[in-house]
């Protein structure tokens, strides 16, 4: 039985905002986009609540609802989109080989790739259960919420110490949870921590429990592993800050990415160390983040790619 083989312009492999972005600006400019979802339609973003900082959105909006739009404007120009997971790739020779599902073979002239990152969870059942109601994995996205509130925050890496320190200029007070008795942040996010005097350093915790009202976040339970003692801090807000996973497991050895698995992108573009494919969002981007900033870079690619194949045709036509 003979494989379904598919040629297109351009792939599309993911679809939060940048690949999103990506296909608007694709599908304009006639490339005839295909967008492959993944298993998340929409990614991380379907699992927030309230966005209040994209523009365009004076009133803030629900995730769910803005990659909803996002996919409308997608496919109002055109663009074909598919639900699948991209299970293997090929970039040995052009045009690229992507594998759909296990059992699709799609060919593509280009390739942009906005697969995202996950967010590294504790595991407990109860951060799942308030996950969007007090519970967050970002405290530029959701701090503001927390205006005047105790929240409580878990890491001990840079990206905590600083997103502690976003939130005290916005809380309460900020109980920051450390498993050791020291930091794994770099001495200058550590100094400004312990000169921030609304963050509470509790060295030695590990979180239990995540409590609630069945609504809402209305404590943390934790443990001391030195002494094994329990005990609860009262907070509307749980943030969760031990890092993110790229989503890029199935371009490795394909791809450059750093030691924690981004995708790298030569500076000032979305161009990957393979001619013709492309990277866009928090795939390629561990320290911004953000919803705005990953379309933004979805345009980039989409670009980008119109101008790789732009080059390609008038090469032909000088050859011819």
């Amino acid at each position: 039985m003979s494989q379904e083989i598919e040629h297109v312009q351009c792939l599309i492999i993911g679809s939060g905002p940048a690949g999103y972005t990506a296909a608007i600006y694709a599908a304009r400019a006639d490339l005839k986009p295909v967008m492959y979802t993944g298993m998340e339609p929409g990614g991380q973003l379907t699992q927030t609540t309230d966005v209040d900082n994209f523009p365009g959105y004076p009133g803030g909006v629900m995730g769910p609802e803005m990659m909803e739009d996002f996919r409308k404007q997608a496919e109002r120009f055109g663009t074909d989109i598919r639900f699948g997971y991209v299970s293997s790739v090929d970039f040995s020779s052009m045009p690229h080989k992507v594998v759909v599902d296990d059992i699709k073979t799609v060919t593509a002239d280009t390739v942009i790739i906005s697969t995202g990152a996950t967010a590294k969870w504790l595991g407990l059942p109860s951060e799942q259960k308030y996950n969007g109601f007090g519970v967050s994995a970002c405290a530029v996205c959701d701090g503001f919420f927390f205006k005047g509130q105790d929240v409580a925050i878990v890491g001990a890496g840079d990206t905590a110490a600083e997103e502690a320190t976003y939130l005290a200029k916005l809380c309460r007070k900020v109980y920051m949870l450390v498993r050791r008795d020291e930091f794994r942040a770099s001495k200058a996010m550590v100094h400004r921590v312990l000169n921030t005097p609304n963050i509470e350093v509790v060295y030695h915790t590990e979180t239990q429990e995540i409590i609630g009202n069945g609504k809402n976040v209305t404590a943390v339970k934790v443990l001391n592993n030195q002494t094994g003692v329990e005990s609860e801090i009262p907070v509307e807000g749980f943030f969760v800050a031990i890092g993110h996973k790229p989503n890029t497991d199935i371009f490795k050895g394909w791809l450059e990415m750093d030691e924690t698995g981004y995708l790298q992108t030569i500076p000032g573009s979305t161009k990957t160390n393979v001619e013709g494919v492309f990277a866009a969002g928090d795939v390629q981007d561990h320290y911004y983040r953000q919803a705005v900033t990953a379309a933004g870079s979805g345009c980039m690619a989409a670009l980008d790619a119109e101008r790789y194949l732009a080059a390609k045709e008038h090469e032909v036509k000088a050859l011819s």
